[in-house]
């Protein structure tokens, strides 16, 4: 997710962040302990400033997406035609083409860098400045690459996750990666309402494509939790362009040689 400017990258920070969760759970102390709830919270060292988050989480979910964004994406399905919103998807996306070149760059990944170029050039071109995806015909797909990528890929951590209002789930990395990402052409030269709308396009179809996973988040046992985990899940497959490390657990690995040894 690219930033340009704060209140413009807010619709798709979250309409993606809202399908992943519900409503918090409150923190409760009895007979002045604190309760496992609270003390499961202060456990996660990427997440120092759970208390807070959860709160957030709370008025994103129950007040936003309930009353504003969910309503509105419906409408937006409902009442645009498919092919004007294909078209307006197609080339709101089409504008993020050139950082994704060069933050494809920046990691060595040439032949990436290569195709993004391709996609810009051709449906910039033939492509009606993006209104048609031509380039996904030729073979060249869409794979987009943000700055915190390029730090995560040359060892920058995560840092504490933060639950945003109204923006969402996010980490102290990819904001400042977000922020580089706006400064990129033609992001730079895109005025501010221009680019509140091609944030509202993207938001509306992302919120419209997973509506169905709402069903997994409210059978969770902690939505809050399941959706923390789940970014920073996502987040760690862009990094590593979808192959992740397997990370071991040394001490589950020793009693399993262990027991291996006893047969």
């Amino acid at each position: 997710m690219q930033i340009n400017s704060w209140f413009a990258s807010l619709i798709i920070i979250v309409t993606l962040a809202f399908v992943s969760g519900c409503s918090s759970t409150n923190d409760e102390t009895v007979d002045g302990s604190e309760t496992e709830q609270t003390t499961a919270q202060n456990s996660d060292p990427k997440d120092p400033l759970e208390s807070i988050n959860r709160s957030i989480w709370t008025f994103n979910w129950d007040y936003l997406d309930k009353y504003v964004f969910k309503p509105v994406s419906q409408a937006y399905v409902g009442y645009v035609p498919s092919p004007i919103r294909s078209g307006l998807y197609n080339v709101a996306v089409n504008i993020n083409e050139p950082f994704t070149v060069v933050n494809n760059l920046l990691q060595l990944k040439f032949q990436k860098a290569g195709v993004a170029t391709g996609r810009f050039v051709l449906n910039s071109t033939v492509g009606l400045l993006g209104w048609f995806d031509v380039a996904k015909h030729a073979g060249l797909m869409r794979e987009e690459e943000e700055f915190g990528e390029v730090l995560g890929y040359y060892g920058v951590g995560d840092g504490p996750f933060l639950m945003l209002p109204v923006l969402g789930p996010s980490s102290v990395r990819d904001e400042a990666g977000d922020l580089v990402d706006g400064y990129y052409w033609p992001l730079a030269i895109i005025d501010f309402w221009p680019n509140v709308a091609r944030k509202l396009i993207i938001g509306l179809e992302t919120r419209a494509q997973l509506a169905d996973q709402e069903t997994l988040l409210n059978e969770s046992l902690d939505p809050y939790e399941f959706v923390k985990g789940a970014y920073f899940q996502n987040i760690n497959y862009k990094v590593h362009d979808g192959n992740p490390p397997v990370i071991v657990d040394e001490q589950e690995e020793e009693e399993l040689d262990d027991f291996l040894e006893e047969f």
